[in-house]
């Protein structure tokens, strides 16, 4: 059967993921006689909707993840995560003071990080992971512990970042498009501003479905990051986008055989310069 009204396809493919978990893009192209771009852009509407799940080649059932417990986080699109993570190493190793986020992506770069770095973190699981390393100065954030997060935050984080300056920053998200960049929640929010005003450069991590996810807490404009790692599941629209909106945009290949993909700075910009800590920021 041939669904030419959107409406009604969308309503199928909906079907479909109820009824197995999961629908692959390119089949559901087939079976319902339209291109699989046109698929993509129905599961990314759903998506939007908070009907589905955007994953690697299709879609699943939704799995409340925005504020949801750090482990639950953890566990959604791993390969994805790792894959980013992977493709972000090589843009820390130069850095002598780096400060990491309390995101699962992060987290996950955290244990793969080079020997001969200083790390500034509140996340507890980064700090776990980087205590029993002797080749790493760890510098770890106090505050109050948030146990969704796993992290440390609230005024006495804010103090203790106010008073250093890092290299670069590793951020992660809840959500990411046009309009900016978005945690789940208030307190996430400030800490990530509190690490991008002191940081020379930002550096963001996101799985691509984070391009079709909402949160309510915007914490910075896309174009105030320098560099973007994405997955290789993202779709063409959406790294025409973040092309359109950021300096630099690293693809990382899920499989991991190939090296990733670099999207040179904006035709007619200027190269990602190192900022002056601070002083750069304070319009963010």
């Amino acid at each position: 059967m041939r669904y030419t009204q959107a409406p009604e396809r969308r309503r199928e493919l909906l079907r479909r993921v109820e009824d197995a978990g999961y629908v692959s893009s390119t089949e559901a192209a087939v079976a319902l006689a339209v291109s699989e771009m046109t698929i993509r852009r129905d599961l990314r509407q759903l998506a939007a909707q908070g009907l589905v799940n955007r994953v690697a080649g299709g879609a699943s059932l939704p799995t409340p993840t925005a504020g949801a417990p750090f482990e639950q986080r953890r566990g959604a699109a791993m390969t994805e995560k790792e894959a980013v993570a992977r493709a972000a190493v090589p843009l820390v190793t130069s850095d002598a003071v780096v400060a990491l986020d309390a995101g699962t992506t992060v987290a996950a770069l955290a244990a793969l990080l080079p020997g001969g770095l200083t790390v500034v973190t509140h996340s507890v699981p980064v700090i776990q992971t980087c205590v029993g390393r002797a080749d790493l100065e760890l510098i770890a954030l106090g505050g109050a512990y948030h146990g969704p997060t796993r992290s440390f935050t609230g005024p006495i984080t804010r103090t203790s970042l106010g008073d250093l300056a890092v290299d670069v920053a590793v951020l992660s998200a809840t959500a990411a498009g046009p309009a900016g960049v978005y945690s789940a929640n208030a307190s996430d929010a400030d800490t990530k501003r509190a690490m991008a005003r002191i940081a020379r450069r930002v550096v963001l991590l996101l799985d691509h479905g984070k391009l079709d996810a909402r949160a309510p807490m915007r914490f910075m404009d896309l174009a105030a990051v320098d560099v973007v790692v994405i997955d290789g599941g993202v779709a063409g629209e959406q790294l025409a986008m973040l092309r359109a909106h950021c300096r630099q945009v690293v693809v990382a290949p899920l499989s991991g055989a190939a090296p990733a993909r670099v999207d040179g700075d904006l035709p007619g910009a200027p190269p990602v310069a190192r900022r002056p800590a601070r002083a750069a920021v304070a319009g963010r």
